[in-house]
């Protein structure tokens, strides 16, 4: 089983809809996280920092100007990593932005895996 957070904003690039990272992004660019809702959102983007590594793909083909469609899923047995998201989609949710936890076996064609994660290209009908 394989889990991503999500928010109801679509991504430009992906035209998929944002995780966490991007939309505590937004609120804290556009000044709305107060101290205590900042320094939580800080402390875990620095964890994740030191304890994710970044895909090195997110795209299939490996042309150098491909698309990079794929997304992140937390394999469920990530246990800490998805204990950080809970309390960033807290943050969210105390400034009244929905998310939503999307569980699948299937998300997609697999172009990076590790123990924590995997990015993929969904598939037509995976929930993204």
């Amino acid at each position: 089983m394989f889990i991503r957070f999500v928010v109801h904003n679509l991504d430009v690039d992906s035209g998929r809809r944002q995780g966490l990272f991007q939309a505590l992004d937004t609120l804290n660019l556009s000044g709305q996280l107060n101290g205590a809702d900042k320094q939580a959102y800080f402390a875990a983007r620095d964890w994740f920092r030191v304890n994710l590594k970044t895909p090195d793909s997110f795209a299939r083909a490996s042309r150098p100007h491909a698309k990079k469609v794929a997304l992140s899923w937390f394999k469920d047995t990530a246990s800490e990593h998805i204990r950080q998201m809970y309390g960033m989609a807290e943050v969210l949710k105390s400034h009244e932005v929905a998310v939503e936890v999307l569980r699948t076996n299937r998300p997609g064609y697999v172009v990076y895996e590790d123990e924590y994660q995997i990015a993929a290209e969904p598939f037509t009908d995976t929930r993204t």
